[in-house]
């Protein structure tokens, strides 16, 4: 299957979830809201709130970053962009009443940030190979860094997974560390950090510009 239509059929797959469970972790295909809220710790570990700061969520889905971010009281700016149209009207509609709050389908409509997060937008390949998916991940992270001026942050599941125990399916692309690491690292900056260490099959990647 091409790139090409595997996003046409994600585009399908996450509709579908979202109008099945509604602007929830389940309607993003999260097992749940819990590992939803975990998986956001990680990613937001690139963000120094020492000051007002602007973030792209990257695969935003309706927004659900944006909730997690506003609790913690911070004075952002944020743009959520996601390629499946009725995620960016749920989200205009659910954060209508923030002014901080920004959606898209289009990328060229983003500015630069100050960070990137992206959760868990390379987790699905379906029917694609292997090796495909992976080069539509490394072509895809130099355009996440060219929108950002002080560091990103992506998280994939791990190869790690026990695929002895089944707990690895066909359809979902499970990613080497080790390889992402080493990518980030020679390509995007010398400052990157590979977590692996918070209880769930996935690992997060942490590319900082700005030490």
């Amino acid at each position: 299957m091409s790139i090409d239509e595997t996003q046409r059929k994600l585009n399908e797959y996450f509709t579908e979830k979202l109008e099945t469970f509604g602007a929830t972790a389940k309607g993003v295909d999260y097992n749940g809201e819990q590992a939803q809220q975990i998986r956001f710790a990680e990613l937001v570990k690139i963000i120094r709130p020492t000051g007002k700061f602007s973030v792209i969520d990257y695969g935003s889905g309706y927004g659900a970053m944006f909730d997690f971010l506003r609790v913690r009281g911070w004075d952002f700016e944020y743009y959520g962009v996601d390629f499946i149209e009725k995620m960016v009207i749920t989200g205009r509609e659910k954060y209508k009443d923030f002014p901080n709050a920004h959606f898209t389908t289009n990328e060229k409509e983003l500015p630069v940030a100050d960070y990137l997060v992206a959760a868990g937008i390379f987790n699905i390949k379906l029917d694609s190979l292997y090796e495909d998916w992976q080069n539509f991940v490394c072509e895809t992270l130099p355009r996440m860094n060219a929108l950002c001026s002080k560091g990103f942050a992506f998280n994939m599941l791990t190869k790690y997974s026990d695929a002895d125990r089944m707990a690895q399916r066909h359809d979902l692309f499970y990613g080497d560390p080790l390889f992402f690491f080493d990518f980030c690292k020679r390509n995007f900056s010398r400052n990157a950090a590979l977590l692996h260490d918070y209880g769930l099959y996935d690992f997060t990647i942490l590319v900082r510009k700005d030490v």
